[in-house]
């Protein structure tokens, strides 16, 4: 069965990490597809997300996004949208919800976001 909105990117989080989600269904079926392009960049990513997703020491490779793009909004509520890149193309956006602390997957893709050209 495929993951959809709403799905765990994972099993179930231990102590002291982070649980990850899909904020939606496209979200989920990219993930699929990086996992299947990349499978330990995404699997590095993952636990990244699970353990430290918004880390003090930014990298071109991992940071919060900027403008616009730096707030997205999951069930009514805002919050900071970080990037994690897979790959040279692949993208991975979440939100972090720190009062749950749940990371919500809010985009996933082999290919570089069309949101960021410019």
């Amino acid at each position: 069965m495929s993951p959809k909105r709403g799905d765990r990117a994972a099993p179930p989080p231990a102590k002291n990490e982070w649980d990850v989600r899909f904020a939606n269904g496209d979200a989920a079926k990219g993930w699929e597809q990086l996992g299947t392009q990349a499978p330990g960049n995404t699997r590095a990513a993952w636990l990244v997300m699970r353990t430290d997703p918004a880390p003090a020491t930014r990298t071109a490779r991992h940071h919060r996004l900027k403008g616009e793009l730096a707030r997205g909004t999951h069930r009514g509520e805002a919050m900071d949208r970080w990037q994690i890149e897979v790959t040279a193309g692949g993208r991975i956006w979440y939100l972090l919800d720190v009062q749950r602390r749940t990371v919500w997957i809010d985009h996933a893709s082999t290919s570089h976001p069309k949101a960021t050209d410019g």
